[in-house]
């Protein structure tokens, strides 16, 4: 009998408590939990972490008018607890760490009369706890650059440092600041707010280390001591100069078919964008009218043989990261020359040889019909004047003209072959 009345008894407490969530059974799934919080945090400091319901379709769902039919509870262990509000359909609390690490906060929804019946939303937030300080270094110039982390040279920089302490934990701490700019120079002081200026391009990392100490109440309660907390920070700067002007230095009169180089000096700091083309008139450069050329330094030479003349202008246009400019040159373009020149001298070395080969073979028969009628021996008495020449008029005959020219000229064939008569 009493185990009958027990049984009973947990049936009508199972339907006592399911009756009120009815509501709450239909909108599980429906609804998510947003979380925010204020961290990371340093040990010993307040962190503030707030869970809001809301619709999951944007809010085209309906929430409820009534906020007292969902409850919020909290998992926040190992973090001290040390406020808690609830305020229409969101919840807030602030929980406190002694010891640095990152810790997981869970929160879910249920109904208000029964916090074990279905969870209407659940959500998480991992809280980093640091034994550091906590802030972030931010850096400002008077003229905004599109470009982040980029800044002007010879300009003045205001850089700060911004501690992140939401619930003024330090508000009686006293601060000092040890900046490292990244180019040699170093300063102390107890103000975070700093102003500097570079003067050289580049990239400088500025560091800063934070000391912070107050006064605290020992365990004992019956004296104070000095406790402190510092914290290392750093900030990457890209320091530029804008493109003052581009200084072309070369020739404004040159010859056709000659090699010309144009020197361009940019005023301005490195990378670069180059992009130029020969014009008739001196004109702006459109968007896609030249290719650019990424360039590494201040200098960049510009190579360019002309082969008609005329009158033409470099049109130029250089950039950097934070401005651009255009400058031109103008170059006068003559015939050249030198180009007759260039055609005339094979032709005249030409000539000069032609001549020079008939001048020798003009002398060289000449000297072989000299040979032909000097006689290397003349004979003594009445024979010694040009006996080849002369031999028929002054030898008595014929046969002995023949026979002294076989004697003078051994190696000549003979005038006539020698008939042999055969009897048979």
């Amino acid at each position: 009998m009493a185990l009958a009345v027990r049984a009973r008894l947990g049936r009508i407490l199972w339907l006592a408590c399911l009756l009120p969530l009815a509501p709450a059974r239909v909108a599980a799934g429906l609804y998510e939990l947003d979380l925010t919080t204020d961290g990371p945090a340093t040990t010993g400091t307040e962190v503030t972490i707030s869970a809001s319901l809301v619709a999951k379709d944007n809010g085209s769902l309906v929430l409820p008018t009534d906020t007292h039919v969902y409850r919020f509870h909290w998992i926040h262990t190992p973090l001290m607890l040390t406020s808690k509000v609830e305020k229409d359909l969101s919840s807030t609390i602030s929980v406190v760490g002694n010891v640095p690490g990152d810790f997981p906060v869970s929160v879910w929804v249920t109904a208000a009369n029964c916090w074990m019946c279905h969870q209407v939303a659940r959500s998480f937030v991992i809280l980093p706890i640091t034994k550091f300080l906590v802030g972030n270094i931010m850096v400002s110039q008077n003229t905004s650059l599109p470009w982040p982390s980029s800044y002007l040279t010879k300009t003045v920089l205001k850089i700060s440092f911004l501690l992140h302490d939401p619930s003024n934990f330090f508000k009686s701490a006293s601060f000092l600041y040890h900046w490292d700019f990244g180019d040699g120079t170093l300063l102390v002081t107890d103000n975070s707010v700093v102003y500097y200026n570079y003067s050289v391009i580049g990239t400088f990392m500025v560091k800063l280390k934070v000391v912070a100490e107050w006064e605290e109440a020992k365990p004992g309660g019956t004296s104070k001591g000095i406790v402190q907390k510092t914290g290392d920070f750093s900030a990457s700067l890209q320091l530029q100069e804008t493109l003052r002007g581009i200084q072309v230095l070369g020739p404004t009169l040159i010859q056709t078919f000659q090699k010309t180089t144009v020197t361009l000096n940019f005023l301005g700091s490195p990378p670069l964008t180059v992009c130029w083309r020969l014009k008739p008139e001196c004109l702006p450069l459109e968007e896609g009218e030249c290719h650019p050329v990424s360039v590494a330094s201040t200098a960049y030479n510009l190579t360019h043989t002309f082969r008609d003349p005329g009158d033409y202008c470099f049109s130029i246009r250089a950039e950097n990261v934070i401005s651009k400019t255009h400058q031109y040159h103008r170059v006068q373009v003559w015939p050249s020359r030198l180009q007759p020149a260039v055609f005339a001298f094979p032709c005249a070395t030409l000539i000069t040889v032609m001549l020079a080969f008939i001048m020798y073979m003009t002398l060289r028969n000449a000297t072989q019909q000299k040979d032909m009628v000097e006689n290397p021996e003349p004979p003594s008495g009445v024979r010694c004047c040009c006996q080849l020449c002369c031999g028929p008029f002054l030898l008595e005959s014929s046969s002995e003209y023949l026979e002294i020219v076989r004697e003078n000229h051994g190696l000549l064939p003979p005038l006539y072959k020698s008939v042999r008569t055969y009897t048979v």
